[in-house]
């Protein structure tokens, strides 16, 4: 149930939620930024193929072109043991395709935090040919005070 008060909260309150969970990416300019909403839902290309849903996924323009459009996808995850990188990196590859870009920011609020890889490299000794990284927003770690 809470896991929809959230999902709430992010759709009411846009703006604050990513200037509070992505200011880094965000910066100070979402005034004049339009939040969309886009389709949790993740295509299939068959119909027997496994089902993805994003938790929150918003799409930030600005209108007055001082910045390209970007994807934001906030995952809200309860349990932090069962945070897996490698569907969020999924996710966000899908996502990149389905949207024909590259700008994805991946942005996971743990509830409650457990023992997660905060970066994912896939390559050989020599190589890395795909670096992965998200970032995070563990709550029971924020002073009440802020």
């Amino acid at each position: 149930m809470h896991d929809q008060n959230f999902k709430n909260l992010i759709l009411d309150y846009p703006r604050e939620a990513l200037a509070f969970f992505a200011q880094q990416e965000t910066g100070d300019d979402l005034t004049q930024a339009r939040i969309i909403p886009i389709r949790q839902e993740q295509l299939k290309d068959r119909l027997g193929d496994r089902f993805r849903e994003l938790d929150k996924p918003l799409l930030v323009e600005w209108p007055n072109g001082n910045r390209e459009a970007i994807f934001f996808v906030l995952e809200e995850e309860t349990q932090g043991s069962r945070f897996s990188i490698h569907r969020l990196a999924h996710y966000c590859l899908d996502l990149a395709e389905l949207m024909e870009t590259e700008r994805v920011i991946p942005v996971v609020i743990f509830l409650n935090a457990g023992k997660q890889k905060t970066s994912l490299r896939l390559g050989g000794d020599r190589h890395s040919y795909l670096e992965f990284n998200y970032l995070a927003c563990d709550l029971k770690r924020l002073s009440a005070n802020v």
